[in-house]
């Protein structure tokens, strides 16, 4: 009689149900597994037989065939130790096992037996969730991030044995359920905003930028503070939600991130080596793995020298940008990861650094737009803003004020926010810069003055639509910054100041 355990699988972020059936046979002794399995599932054979041995149970000398179905849909992972030799025990009889399609199984098995941590232990248990399956049985490595979804009751082991053993008995074992939020490792909450002298302006870029969660670019000669800037930006977004939360963690769980543990409510802050290649800002590979673009789902990409990153692999952004996701395709299959990101980048405005500075600038016009045209116009488009960052004069740095710090900040964006969501509410969106002509329409109001001087600056910069809505979604987050309904002559004139950049002093 085959024996039929649930486990799952994942592609992409979304899990799917698998159902692991084992039988076993009179012939020949042999282990063969069907299902379109690939290399890293077949070899569980003689990571089960060992986990098994020295456990202490017989391994059976028979001929055992192991099927995953649904059989047209490709298998991959390590996650299918634990409930093939689940299955293998029970159906030669050293287990009996009582309502086992209660259960969802997944583990990697060592050769000792004990469980290993998984990849994707989250939308597996989600999938479950939403298949009516409640019980968990998985790694106690894996016991935060599984143990978050509302509902579920995981069971975290650390062997087979311990598994066994729950099983024939069901001990009393305690199940996570936890609500509580595991910190980020990787979160930057120990930085502030009043560690920063001066750069008022650039501060208030930022804080528009975060408001709306519009992309920002910052400009300026090397050393006056772009990437301490950029690095605060986190310290004034308001927490994840729940939901949000659970998509972040679900990314950096398929991906395997070991570095995190548990549920991330940090928003993300990435900061790829402007060396890195396409595959791994975008994501690919032969896994489909998430690159750069999706980790950072929620959060904040930083690009640091913008202009030294290959041109291919920027203009690779462009889909992302405007679609908010990204779909990866491959010989191996087609996945879609979500990528909600504010896209904030650093650079000089030429090779030497100090055009514009005030020192003396070695490069010739020929190579300063030669060095510019590497971000190139489709991309600048998609660009909401542009400001630039000079040196803080010495009578800034002698006093040694006290600046704003990043709770105030912070204040003034969650209110910002707050508006937003109030206004979007029932849209699926949360920030300005997600609008769609639809809404840019019904909820960026101009009074007369402020319609007739955008007017003026579309006709004589000759601008593009995208580049026309993307000042209007920035003057309506500088509005809601101010509490105002209807878009004013004031908040324009500042909208077009973050544009300015790219028409008159760099491009």
């Amino acid at each position: 009689m085959s024996i039929k355990i649930i486990s799952a699988v994942f592609r992409g972020i979304e899990g799917k149900l698998i159902n692991v059936e084992v039988d076993l046979v009179r012939g020949l002794p042999c282990f063969n597994m069907v299902g379109l399995a690939d290399t890293s599932v077949k070899e569980s054979k003689e990571r089960v037989r060992s986990a098994i041995v020295n456990s202490g149970y017989e391994f059976p000398i028979c001929r055992i065939v192991v099927n995953l179905a649904p059989a047209d849909l490709k298998k991959a992972g390590t996650h299918f130790d634990l409930p093939i030799a689940i299955g293998i025990l029970a159906a030669s009889g050293q287990l009996q096992l009582r309502d086992c399609t209660r259960y969802l199984f997944v583990g990697e098995l060592s050769l000792s037996g004990s469980l290993n941590r998984i990849k994707g232990g989250l939308p597996i248990v989600m999938e479950g969730m939403e298949n009516r399956i409640e019980n968990f049985i998985v790694p106690s490595e894996n016991a935060q991030e599984c143990s978050y979804v509302k509902g579920s009751k995981v069971y975290a082991f650390r062997s087979l044995n311990q598994v066994i053993s729950f099983l024939k008995h069901r001990e009393s074992v305690p199940h996570e359920n936890a609500f509580t939020a595991y910190p980020n490792s990787g979160s930057r909450m120990d930085l502030d905003y009043n560690d920063v002298i001066g750069h008022e302006s650039a501060k208030r870029a930022i804080e528009v930028a975060a408001a709306g969660g519009h992309n920002l670019i910052l400009s300026g000669p090397p050393g006056t503070g772009k990437t301490m800037l950029a690095e605060r930006i986190p310290t004034i977004l308001p927490e994840l939600s729940y939901e949000e939360s659970l998509d972040v963690t679900r990314i950096y769980s398929v991906s395997g991130r070991a570095d995190v543990s548990g549920m991330i409510t940090v928003r993300p802050f990435r900061s790829p080596h402007h060396t890195s290649s396409a595959v791994s800002l975008i994501g690919g590979g032969n896994r489909l793995m998430p690159g750069e673009v999706s980790l950072a789902h929620h959060g904040v990409l930083f690009l640091d020298e913008i202009l030294e990153f290959k041109k291919r692999v920027l203009d690779i952004l462009r889909q992302p940008l405007e679609d908010r996701r990204i779909s990866i395709s491959r010989a191996t299959g087609t996945v879609v990861y979500p990528a909600d990101i504010m896209l904030v980048g650093a650079m000089n405005p030429c090779q030497c650094g100090y055009f514009g500075s005030g020192r003396e600038c070695t490069c010739t016009d020929y190579e300063r737009k030669q060095y510019l045209s590497r971000l190139s116009s489709p991309l600048i488009d998609r660009i909401d803003m542009f400001t630039y960052v000079n040196s803080v004069p010495y009578n800034e740095i002698k006093c040694l004020t006290k600046a704003e710090g990043s709770k105030e900040i912070k204040r003034r964006v969650e209110v910002a926010r707050g508006i937003q969501q109030k206004r979007f509410e029932g849209t699926g969106i949360l920030l300005n810069s997600q609008m769609n002509p639809k809404m840019i329409k019904k909820n960026c109001r101009l009074n007369p003055s402020a319609a007739k001087l955008l007017e003026g600056i579309y006709d004589r910069y000759h601008l593009s639509t995208r580049s026309y809505t993307r000042i209007l979604k920035v003057a309506r987050t500088i509005s809601d910054l101010g509490c105002r309904d209807e878009i004013e002559l004031t908040d324009v004139i500042e909208a077009l100041q973050y544009k300015k950049y790219v028409y008159e002093e760099i491009f």
